[in-house]
């Protein structure tokens, strides 16, 4: 018994390593785009009732957080097909590998904004640069398993930061609109690299 669970354990070891090396097509065009619509509409809905840092602090970050989840529930629940279609037998590796890699970036998005809600709510105007410094640092994570040209995404992301950061206004209306529409623009970049990548063919997979 022993033998064999360490045979076990061997293949499981191997099957992580040649994940490590294989490109991982379990992100699909179509889905990031529909990501960075759930921003922009996000950032519209926030203006339209003026939700912002200063109206109302607790709407204006949990109603982010809840985009975030659904973006994520949609780029998982996606995953888990194109991987199995894409991956066979490696699939469950290279799907925990993937979530391994953007775990941290995700963790922070969701934890911050809820610590910073809760002790310090005057500096909330901040959270657009900070997300996107976080998905720029979760993108940078995985490049190694995604297309070359993903760096791009991720540095798209990292310059948006900063520049959220510096055209904040001191209404902090602003806001919505700093989050939204870099989102917006970054998943649209990413999802052309995507496409292009695989091949159009791989588009409708």
């Amino acid at each position: 018994m022993r033998d064999i669970n360490k045979a076990l354990s061997d293949i499981g070891e191997i099957r992580t390593q040649i994940a490590a090396g294989t490109s991982f097509r379990g992100y699909g065009p179509a889905t990031i785009v529909a990501t960075g619509v759930v921003g922009i509409a996000t950032a519209i809905a926030q203006s339209i009732f003026r939700i912002g840092p200063d109206t109302a602090p607790a709407l204006f970050v949990w109603s982010w957080v809840g985009a975030g989840i659904l973006s994520a529930a949609m780029v998982r629940i996606e995953m888990q097909g194109r991987s199995r279609r894409h991956h066979s037998g490696l699939a469950d590796a290279m799907i925990a590998q993937a979530i391994e890699q953007f775990l941290p970036a995700a963790a922070a998005c969701l934890f911050i904004p809820i610590f910073l809600l809760r002790f310090e709510p005057r500096v909330l105007w901040m959270m657009p640069g900070i997300w996107q410094l976080f998905v720029s640092l979760g993108i940078f994570a995985s490049v190694r398993t995604l297309p070359r040209n993903i760096i791009m995404v991720a540095g798209f992301y990292f310059v948006s930061a900063f520049a959220s950061l510096l055209l904040a206004d001191d209404s902090h209306a602003r806001a919505p609109w700093l989050m939204g529409v870099p989102f917006l623009a970054g998943q649209m970049l990413m999802a052309a690299i995507l496409y292009f990548s695989a091949g159009e063919s791989d588009d409708e997979d």
